[in-house]
């Protein structure tokens, strides 16, 4: 048995804990970051990420701050337009176009868009030379002993680390949250989301476009170009046993069903790998602390893939439990700091959840006055500029 100390123990190590290791020891704090899995940092492997990320402006400067942008921005394509394309019927009939644009924002694009496994790799092997960063892969959480203190947690190896402060950034089945005391309210739609990779014939122009049917959005997120190809990343949102069907669809039969859904705004599509089944629910933490633990990102609110919110929400949390530990590192995990951090997180995360779940029935729905309820509130947001502006405020993260 090894006993490891540290100034914090995180456990998981997906994007949002290695971004969360990356950010302390950036700040001049030690850590330990435990995972029961090895990273999956091929596109080809069983268990790899094929979802995408556009990272929004908060995101961008948090990679500024702490090292990683340089590792990662020669992976990623800008986002300077936001399109929203709305449709009934099928085959799909085009009833209105709107587009959101970067310049209303200020100089920057909204966001940067890169694939999830290759941000995974490139953290993985900036981890790998911090000093300050403990990074255990293959071992998970177990147990968790909290004192005044301190906490001690028990890995599954039987190792032990002594830590000041604990963050659960294991996904939404967290066991430290859930050793924790922490519970959780759960809300399920019955959809599934399918995530992949397509080449196209058209150029896709830097603009991120969701494209309104039923069963949820069909979003296209813009990608460097792959072998000469102009790409996307795909996340199509459906109806549990349809997002089944196209699982298992034919590839030929999937590329034409895929064309139809898409309105052929990017010519033919075609396929570029696996595709990739998540269910969609909204779950939140009934409290983001308790004791010395903190809990962030999944661990923390799990939302439908809406508007680039999962994990640059998830981020956002990171970025406030990093500027109060900064304000005061003699006071980490104490309990003022830790009511700090709850108060800070806890009703920007509640807005959001409300925000995307009503936005999400009324997309996902075929009803027909559902769907003019849609088109009429896509116009009112767009054509009235300060409430375009107020919108798109608020989609890059809390004042």
């Amino acid at each position: 048995m090894t006993e490891h100390r540290a100034d914090i123990f995180i456990s998981g190590g997906g994007i949002a804990g290695q971004v969360s290791a990356a950010a302390f020891a950036a700040a001049g704090f030690s850590v330990v970051m435990a995972d029961p899995f090895v990273p999956v940092t091929t596109a080809d492997e069983e268990k790899s990420d094929l979802r995408s990320t556009a990272f929004l402006r908060p995101a961008r400067q948090l990679f500024d701050r702490i090292g990683l942008w340089p590792h990662l921005k020669n992976h990623a394509k800008p986002l300077d337009q936001l399109a929203v394309i709305d449709t009934t019927g099928w085959p799909p009939e085009v009833r209105d176009r709107r587009v959101f644009r970067s310049d209303d924002m200020g100089d920057e694009p909204f966001g940067w868009n890169l694939m999830n496994w290759v941000v995974r790799r490139e953290i993985w092997t900036y981890l790998q030379e911090q000093p300050l960063i403990t990074p255990l892969y293959g071992t998970g959480f177990r147990s968790i002993v909290q004192r005044t203190g301190e906490i001690i947690v028990t890995l599954s190896n039987c190792d032990r680390v002594r830590a000041r402060m604990g963050i659960a950034a294991d996904g939404k089945f967290s066991p430290l949250r859930e050793a924790a005391g922490i519970t959780v309210s759960t809300t399920r739609y019955g959809q599934k989301s399918l995530a992949f990779t397509v080449t196209h014939d058209l150029p896709h122009g830097n603009i991120s476009t969701e494209v309104y049917n039923e069963g949820g959005p069909f979003t296209i997120v813009p990608l460097p170009d792959m072998d000469g190809k102009h790409a996307s990343a795909i996340v199509w949102m459906n109806q549990g046993p349809r997002a089944v069907e196209l699982m298992n669809m034919d590839v030929p039969e999937f590329e034409d069903v895929m064309f139809q859904r898409s309105t052929g705004l990017l010519g033919r599509m075609h396929l570029e790998g696996n595709r990739s089944v998540w269910p969609i629910i909204t779950q939140t933490a009934d409290q983001l602390v308790s004791g010395r633990v903190a809990v962030v990102a999944e661990a923390a609110h799990a939302l439908p893939p809406i508007g680039a919110q999962g994990l640059n929400t998830s981020l956002n949390d990171v970025i406030a439990l990093l500027e109060l530990a900064e304000a005061n590192p003699s006071a980490l995990g104490d309990p003022a700091m830790m009511k700090a951090y709850d108060a800070a997180r806890a009703p920007d995360i509640a807005r959001r959840a409300r925000a995307i779940d009503l936005f999400n029935r009324v997309t996902r729905s075929g009803d027909g006055v559902m769907q003019t309820v849609r088109l009429l509130g896509l116009k009112a947001v767009h054509d009235v500029a300060p409430m375009r502006k107020r919108v798109m405020r608020a989609g890059l993260g809390p004042s």
